[in-house]
């Protein structure tokens, strides 16, 4: 067992850095709600899900390093042995946080818990394919940014909760009109995610870059005016150096533009399926 509690083999992590790194079958359990809970609770009002709530608040506060058994007894005010009577450890605990956090990619996370556990068939979804699209974009980059820790962590492995599955569900049966086969909706899915992780990373290691350093971005570059004015003017780089004044200016959306980019991509593709489907017809 490792330190925080985190019954992981020796070759998998036990930092809580990587997803289904510990206990799984303890972790489904706990996700699935089939595992024993406590015959008594060691403080009144403890659950699994302030736990988990507490856990996420910290992290977003301060970072995944941040949260440890003996961290969340304190926000909690109970004992630490008394918080293993409900998760094993860190690592599991992870799988409960990235499971609440990543399973509403159609709605809004800052649900009721209530609201949280209707079923998916419940839920309504957009009509249209193409504003499914960009509220999973907006939504997700919306989650990034609340929760900046979900981009250190490794998500190849990650073990699948009622909301994760619930969230698939939801965006699964938004795009069904696009008419693609199966495996080319789960690729609209990693496409749209990609994208916006990309783009939440840069942010995200640049607003790092500052807290670290005290330096700002325009005391950054302008450190290395100078010398790409030379640069500029030697000739040897043409393209850049016919490049307008706002190429580079932060009112410009990236994020906008490369959803629109990815949309009518995704368009032309529908059209050609149903132009196909109508010719077979």
């Amino acid at each position: 067992m490792a330190k925080d509690g985190s019954t992981g083999s020796a070759a998998a992590a036990t930092d809580g850095t990587t997803t289904g790194s510990g206990d799984i079958a303890r972790s489904l359990e706990l996700l699935w709600g089939t595992g024993d809970r406590p015959s008594r609770g060691p403080k009144p009002g403890l659950t699994l899900d302030r736990i988990v709530t507490a856990a996420i608040a910290v992290a977003d506060a301060e970072g995944l390093a941040a949260v440890s058994m003996r961290r969340l007894s304190t926000e909690l005010g109970t004992g630490t042995m008394s918080l293993y009577r409900y998760v094993p450890g860190k690592a599991e605990l992870l799988d409960l946080m990235l499971d609440r956090v990543l399973g509403e990619p159609l709605s809004d996370e800052r649900e009721s818990s209530d609201e949280r556990d209707r079923p998916a068939a419940d839920r309504p979804v957009p009509d249209d394919w193409r504003v499914a699209v960009n509220t999973m974009a907006t939504t997700y980059l919306d989650n990034l940014r609340r929760h900046p820790w979900l981009l250190k962590i490794n998500q190849a492995r990650t073990v699948l909760g009622p909301s994760a599955l619930r969230g698939l569900e939801l965006s699964l049966a938004a795009l069904r009109s696009m008419g693609l086969r199966d495996p080319e909706l789960i690729g609209v899915i990693i496409t749209v995610n990609s994208f916006v992780e990309g783009l939440a990373r840069t942010q995200g290691d640049a607003a790092e870059a500052v807290a670290q350093t005290g330096l700002g971005d325009e005391e950054f570059w302008d450190s290395q005016r100078p010398y790409l004015e030379r640069a500029m003017l030697s000739g040897a780089y043409p393209m850049m150096a016919s490049m307008s004044e706002d190429t580079f200016s932060a009112d410009f959306d990236h994020f906008a533009f490369g959803l629109e980019r990815l949309i009518a991509g995704f368009e032309v593709l529908v059209a050609e399926r149903q132009k196909a489907g109508g010719s077979a017809g």
